[in-house]
């Protein structure tokens, strides 16, 4: 349940990117371009619509910590397909630098390109002129059920991977 501020609004979690959206609300849309096996794309919130997506803000390709996390969402893709998810990481390199990254790390899952921060801002994951390493688990109906922050790149995908399965299976108890 939120906690409610003043005026009896919901209270918003901040982070030092902004205001990172509050749990049990629908997402902050996004369309970006990007790449995903060497084809330039444009994706947005809506093309995930009826499946779990793992959406991942990283700094920048080629450093030591985003190639270790997307490494291991790559490790971990499979399984995140086999429970119905999709992942996608954004960062503000352009699609050119994300299809080289792509490329030499094998990765198989679709980057997008966020330049200028926006959507990066509305997901409170923002210090120019880089996105911060913030993960967001959304729902198949839209809805942001878990986020994280400052994260471990080297245990990350497989710490989202144990809390997908867990909030599959206790939808299913519910149902």
């Amino acid at each position: 349940m939120a906690t409610l501020g003043l005026l009896g609004r919901p209270r918003q979690a901040f982070a030092m990117g902004g205001t990172l959206p509050s749990l049990e609300t629908v997402a902050p849309a996004f369309d970006l371009e990007g790449v995903v096996a060497g084809s330039t794309i444009q994706r947005n919130l809506t093309d995930f619509a009826g499946r779990w997506l793992v959406l991942y803000f990283y700094p920048k390709d080629f450093t030591g910590g985003c190639t270790l996390e997307a490494r291991g969402f790559q490790r971990d893709l499979t399984a995140f397909h086999a429970l119905d998810a999709e992942v996608v990481g954004i960062s503000a390199d352009d699609p050119e630098a994300h299809a080289s990254f792509c490329d030499s790390e094998g990765l198989a899952f679709p980057l997008l390109s966020d330049p200028g921060g926006t959507v990066s801002q509305r997901y409170g994951s923002w210090i120019a002129p880089f996105s911060q390493r913030h993960t967001f688990l959304i729902d198949p109906a839209g809805i942001l059920r878990e986020r994280w922050f400052a994260v471990r790149p080297t245990l990350h995908s497989q710490e989202v991977l144990a809390t997908l399965q867990t909030l599959q299976e206790s939808s299913q108890d519910e149902g």
